[in-house]
């Protein structure tokens, strides 16, 4: 059943001009970014023949590309998933949704991973950019893993945290604006702390996703990405178990 309803929201999102235009407008965007980042990769090239352990295309392309992805997702993000539930429940359809034999945590799953199906499409293509270098020069194939690894792991994040805040408001503006005020406080609240060691820190979702997409696969940030998708996946189903209960 969880299945079912990812693809039932995939197949809608499809119908509508927004996925489109999202993965149409990110590819624009992240193509002109690869280009740029290629002109300056030429431009020192002669500089890093002479550097020992000189960065390759990997740092100097791949990454920031994907740290810029990561910026656009977290402004396109809450766009996507303002609807999930709020819309469902401004049409009306969302009671005959908790009156049906489903239980709640199919219903909430199957809403987020038909959000997470669009973003591995998402993924995918961005990945193309990068793998396109294989055709002329050499590509660490364990950087580029780790920095798509960290995005999929960014974007679930978006979802989950989207999908509670959709999920408490009949109006998808409001749900876009909350989770983008949610999503932009996290990103940025390292810089309210006082060291690597601050409580900000270790709250941020910025220094948590930034050595993935550098290429560095770290225990504390898979185990912190997992806690926060968990965490607001579970808060989604309490609110709306609690919703069902009410009648």
């Amino acid at each position: 059943m969880i299945l079912n309803i990812a693809l039932r929201e995939l197949r809608g999102m499809f119908l509508s001009p927004l996925a489109w235009t999202v993965l149409a407008v990110s590819q624009l965007i992240l193509c002109w970014i690869f280009f740029a980042q290629i002109d300056v990769f030429f431009s020192v090239q002669k500089e890093l023949t002479t550097m020992p352990n000189a960065p390759g295309v990997s740092d100097l392309i791949t990454a920031p590309v994907l740290e810029i992805a990561s910026v656009m997702l977290l402004m396109i993000s809450p766009l996507l998933t303002m609807r999930l539930i709020s819309e469902e429940r401004r049409n009306g359809t969302l009671t005959l949704l908790l009156s049906s034999p489903i239980s709640i945590s199919e219903i909430v799953l199957g809403k987020f991973f038909g959000i997470v199906f669009f973003y591995l499409i998402l993924i995918g293509m961005i990945s193309l950019m990068p793998l396109s270098l294989m055709m002329g020069t050499d590509l660490d194939l364990g950087k580029l893993a780790a920095g798509l690894l960290g995005l999929l792991l960014l974007l679930c994040a978006f979802a989950a945290a989207g999908l509670f805040l959709s999920s408490l408001t009949a109006n998808p503006v409001v749900a876009a604006i909350s989770t983008f005020g949610l999503l932009l406080m996290l990103w940025m609240i390292e810089r309210s702390g006082n060291g690597a060691d601050s409580i900000f820190n270790y709250a941020s979702l910025t220094s948590h996703v930034t050595p993935f997409l550098r290429g560095m696969l770290n225990s504390v940030d898979l185990i912190y990405f997992a806690l926060f998708i968990i965490t607001f996946l579970l808060l989604t189903i309490r609110h709306m178990d609690a919703e069902r209960l009410q009648g």
